[in-house]
């Protein structure tokens, strides 16, 4: 189930961006939700780093301060206009993520914020493994997402959340155990840690 809002927020990055700085709150803003993917890895100006899912370049503003070398995935012909616009630094690329036109071994990493839980079970499968053949030997995936919570206090919002702005992948999601699905496809997962009463997910993930 979705409403309205989820359409609007989409259609309005006005919305958009005022709804993930009230979500990003839980954690302690935005500036740290976007970072939190990102601790402990070695990057530096010349790190080829995909942001895959990009949106509007929300991710890919804090990604390209830290490297010279970003490149942004998405589908929508809309979201990339917005992300070229919001993050010029970068480069843009119009593609399905599960059909990544790079070739093999060529990002050391991959990164994706708040995508993954837009994506049916097989397609996440999928661009999981798309993911592993971009990436270089020895490169990280690192995926920011809801997460079922382990706190029954963070319940009710979460829930009201979903209903409001997302479908039933994301219920999909949050049943699914990704460290396992990745661990499957091959990746070593190094990192795997629960934020906001356990409703976020942060894994980093090595081929």
């Amino acid at each position: 189930m979705a409403t309205i809002l989820r359409d609007w927020s989409y259609r309005y990055q006005w919305l958009y961006d005022g709804i993930s700085r009230i979500a990003a709150l839980s954690v302690g803003g935005e500036s740290r939700f976007r970072r939190l993917a990102l601790q402990d890895l070695s990057i530096n100006q010349d790190t080829k780093i995909l942001d895959l899912c990009c949106g509007s370049g929300q991710a890919t503003q804090f990604l390209v301060k830290y490297s010279q070398s970003v490149t942004g995935l998405d589908a929508s012909p809309l979201s990339l206009r917005r992300a070229q616009q919001n993050v010029p630094q970068a480069e843009y690329v119009e593609a399905f993520a599960e059909k990544m036109p790079f070739p093999d071994n060529y990002f050391e990493i991959v990164h994706t914020s708040v995508a993954m839980h837009e994506m049916e079970p097989q397609q996440r499968r999928q661009i999981f493994q798309q993911v592993y053949r971009v990436l270089k030997p020895g490169g990280i995936f690192t995926m920011v997402d809801f997460h079922r919570p382990t706190n029954l206090l963070f319940w009710p919002g979460f829930a009201v959340f979903l209903w409001l702005f997302e479908t039933e992948t994301s219920w999909q999601l949050i049943e699914s155990d990704v460290p396992a699905v990745l661990s499957e496809i091959g990746f070593e997962v190094s990192r795997h840690a629960l934020y906001a009463g356990g409703s976020l997910q942060v894994i980093q993930a090595k081929k």
